[in-house]
């Protein structure tokens, strides 16, 4: 048996970065890195575009190459799950049966797709994205005058059905609420994608209620509360996904929406550290208030982090939050927590794009968002993002006012 090191379970960003980072700090012992899928570790990001517009048969995106975990001298675990954590006894058990010991141990386990919870027999066919093995599966039905129907108008849903559109589909994408984005994104930007999607012929029904899925026939056919029949060749759902704790529960880790950890990312067991989609976490930045990010630089950003922390330094994880989505030729941004605000002021970038700061009662910058096509978009929202991590309390009118240079507020 191996001396007690670094386990990591979950091969996806965070996990990746965990481990690469342990030995980056100096960290000169054992790291096993343990992932289910088979497969190297990938980008999950380029599931929903990239992936499915290639005109060349595609492959995943590395994280990282079989060659630098051997550099690193990272004991990498494919296609292999962990069955149970003996906390008693410091180790994991696989399901090949083999034991790891450890002496830290992190949980990246991610998150996995919301069901959809539906009548009718078509169901049990709806496609997924999660695994690159769903990305592949979903490619191949995207086909050239293909009926799509995509069901959910967050990020993943409006991703995929522009990526249907651009390989020839007709797309139907049923939102249940009021409006598109209705998380985390402000209503004007909201409308600003809607507008594009339905430019770029995707209909759109907000307000939608789906009572049941059937298939016959050779189709799927959606019935609406109305009465309304939508008949289709695939339906996609994109409903959210929900962090993937079942090996934390077992184990008798504290849940909370994920599992819970505190401001050092550790769980209820000091020697257990959780980061990425699974976990929930007081944000020091936001007087503590718990949260749990899906996003691509927090699984990055809190897996380097935990690593730290894994190792002694005890530091708080306080890196403002950051996500973005490209939606044809627009790119949208988002820094800091926008349903911490309770006002937003407007700054026209005229053909630039728009940009939003969100401000809490106190007239802190608790969130910037913006959605445009210049390259100047990403600069100024990284501005924002630094008066997010500042706390900066700039006057209103001067964020409103595009010829005041945004970095003349962080003084």
């Amino acid at each position: 048996m191996n001396e007690s090191g670094m386990v990591v379970v979950g091969a996806g960003e965070a996990g990746v970065r965990a481990a690469l980072e342990l030995r980056s700090l100096g960290w000169d012992g054992e790291i096993t890195l343990i992932g289910n899928e088979g497969l190297l570790p990938y980008e999950r990001p380029k599931l929903s575009k990239e992936l499915l517009i290639a005109v060349e048969e595609p492959s995943p995106a590395a994280v990282v190459s079989e060659a630098q975990l051997a550099e690193e001298r990272i004991d990498w675990v494919s296609g292999d799950a962990v069955r149970r954590i003996d906390r008693e006894g410091h180790r994991v058990e696989l399901a090949s049966g083999r034991e790891i010991p450890y002496m830290r141990l992190l949980l990246a386990t991610g998150a996995k797709p919301r069901k959809l919870e539906i009548a009718g027999d078509g169901a049990g066919d709806l496609i997924y994205l999660r695994r690159y093995e769903d990305a592949v599966r979903l490619r191949e039905s995207l086909r050239n005058g293909s009926r799509v129907v995509v069901i959910g108008g967050g990020f993943i849903g409006l991703e995929v059905a522009a990526s249907a559109i651009q390989r020839g589909c007709a797309v139907t994408l049923l939102e249940a609420g009021r409006r598109l984005l209705a998380r985390g994104v402000p209503e004007a930007i909201a409308k600003v994608v809607e507008q594009e999607h339905r430019k770029q012929g995707v209909r759109i029904v907000t307000g939608a209620s789906l009572e049941r899925i059937d298939k016959g026939a050779g189709e799927f056919k959606l019935r609406l509360a109305d009465g309304t029949v939508i008949p289709c060749d695939i339906v996609i759902a994109g409903i959210g996904a929900v962090p993937e704790t079942a090996l934390a529960e077992k184990s008798g880790l504290d849940i909370d929406n994920g599992i819970r950890v505190n401001e050092k990312l550790q769980t209820s067991d000091p020697n257990i550290f959780a980061a990425g989609d699974c976990c929930s976490f007081p944000h020091v930045l936001f007087g503590n208030h718990r949260i749990r990010l899906e996003a691509w630089r927090n699984a990055v950003d809190q897996g380097m982090h935990a690593a730290g922390n894994m190792l002694g330094s005890e530091k708080p994880y306080g890196v403002v939050p950051w996500f973005w989505s490209d939606q044809y030729d627009l790119t949208l941004q988002v820094a800091g927590l926008t349903d911490r605000a309770v006002t937003i002021v407007e700054r026209n970038m005229g053909e630039e794009g728009q940009i939003y700061f969100h401000l809490n009662e106190e007239g802190t910058v608790v969130a910037v968002s913006g959605i445009g096509s210049g390259g100047s978009l990403a600069k100024h929202i990284r501005i924002g993002e630094m008066l997010v991590e500042k706390q900066a309390k700039p006057a209103a009118e001067a964020l409103a006012d595009h010829t005041v240079r945004l970095k003349q507020l962080m003084r």
